[in-house]
């Protein structure tokens, strides 16, 4: 047997009595009217409207308590007078949603929503409607109870702290867009400071290519004149063992022995130089990626390569460079940026040498991560300033020597490549800093999800 309950009409009022009729009728009667009007009083003043309908057609409303005034500013039977009223009321953008649905009621029993509905001053208002089927013995609908309650106050903080969501998303947007530019800048003042090595760089095969090429024009200008004397001495009737006596004498006058053999060399060695010039383009290319900012299967390598030919003014003066490289699969990742944080890290380990030290780069793959590992035998960091070493704008340089960003942006792109970093130091002996980065940096974000 479903849903038995005591009805009792709480629209009716309670039976009068008297002081002559309470003495004169049983005790149950007086409790009766008692509980009547205690439970009529608490629904009146409950923050909820409460009401029944029927449970057919368009679920005219039977009973909506009398709260209703203070909440809607209905009266309560007019409410229920008119049978359209509760369809009439609701915002015509939510009755759709309303409608679909409303039939679920007599499968599941029971249905929650939250609409807008319409007070007596005609502005829409949001209520949390509950409904109730209630079935008599036999199991068939009798009728719908439900509590209206006002929660417009909750819909606006809702709304309130939606639009809070939607200013915090664009400010973190111009945060990334600001870290963008930081991370540009700071490779701007990278590439700004190293801009002098590199210069020198090219500068001393582009020097010995114009010495040659000033050597080659003069070689070139003789060996035409040897050229045009031999077709002189070809036209001329004389005896064969004269022209030959002259020949040879035009041979050792222009030394054609030393300019063939200096030609091939001057040739080799410009030829070398301009391969140089080449390379120390085609790496600062490489290390620029300009514009380049997509996620691509990259030769991990070749990209330190690249970095080590920008920076080698800047170490080779006092470090050697030790390259222990292990067996790398191809890495995805944004390889410029990349390349940013190991010219960071190269940067950092010549600073950190005071005369004349090394400087170590390891490589190895272990299971689905590959490591990076740029060691140095400079002076180390200090134990008290070792948590601090990631802050932005933190450098223990002097003023105008550093821009404090390098570390703070290099953990901010390992952190975007899904990877991490970490810092063995030693005063007096060195540091090492090993990156470790992920083949495929979406799996491990999908396994933090």
């Amino acid at each position: 047997m479903e849903n038995q309950f005591e009805y009792f009409d709480l629209s009716a009022p309670a039976p009068a009595t008297t002081a002559a009729a309470n003495a004169s009728q049983p005790a149950s009667v007086s409790q009766e009217v008692a509980q009547h009007n205690r439970l009529k009083y608490l629904i009146d003043n409950t923050p909820a409207i409460i009401y029944s309908s029927v449970p057919t057609g368009d679920f005219k409303m039977t009973y909506v308590s009398s709260n209703a005034q203070r909440i809607l500013g209905y009266d309560s039977a007019m409410m229920v007078s008119d049978p359209n009223f509760w369809f009439d009321h609701i915002h015509p953008e939510d009755v759709p949603q309303i409608f679909s649905s409303l039939a679920m009621l007599f499968s599941e029993g029971e249905r929650t929503y939250e609409y807008r509905f319409k007070n007596s001053n005609g502005h829409y208002i949001w209520m949390h409607d509950m409904l109730r089927l209630i079935r008599d013995e036999a199991g068939n609908p009798l009728e719908v109870v439900g509590s209206l309650t006002d929660i417009s106050e909750r819909k606006a903080m809702e709304e309130s702290l939606q639009k809070k969501g939607e200013e915090q998303k664009q400010l973190i947007h111009k945060l990334q867009e600001a870290q963008d530019q930081l991370m540009q800048s700071e490779k701007m003042a990278s590439v700004g400071q190293l801009a002098a090595g590199i210069a020198h760089e090219i500068n001393n095969p582009i020097g010995f290519v114009n010495s040659n090429m000033g050597s080659l024009q003069g070689y070139v200008e003789k060996l035409f004149e040897v050229l045009g004397q031999y077709e002189q001495l070809i036209l001329q009737p004389q005896a064969a063992q004269s022209a030959v006596a002259r020949v040879n004498a035009i041979k050792k006058e222009a030394d054609l022995e030393f300019l063939q053999e200096d030609v091939e060399d001057l040739v080799r060695e410009s030829m070398d130089g301009l391969k140089r010039v080449r390379d120390i383009v085609q790496s600062l290319k490489d290390f620029s990626h300009v514009g380049e900012t997509d996620w691509q299967e990259a030769d991990i390598h070749h990209g330190i390569d690249s970095t080590l030919n920008i920076v080698i003014n800047e170490i080779k003066y006092k470090a050697t460079v030790i390259k222990e490289y292990g067996n790398l699969p191809n890495v995805r990742c944004v390889i410029s940026q990349i390349n940013q944080v190991v010219m960071n890290l190269l940067v950092n380990a010549s600073h950190a040498i005071k005369d004349k030290g090394n400087i170590t780069i390891n490589t190895g793959c272990k299971d689905d991560w590959i490591w990076i590992r740029i060691s140095d035998t400079g002076s180390g960091i200090p134990p008290e300033i070792m948590t601090r070493i990631f802050e932005p704008f933190f450098t223990t340089k002097p003023i105008g020597s550093g821009t404090g960003l390098g570390l703070s942006l290099s953990y901010g792109i390992i952190k975007k490549h899904n990877g991490r970093i970490e810092v063995k130091s030693e005063l007096g002996l060195g540091t090492s800093f090993t990156i470790h980065l992920p083949l495929h940096p979406d799996k491990v974000e999908a396994n933090k999800e």
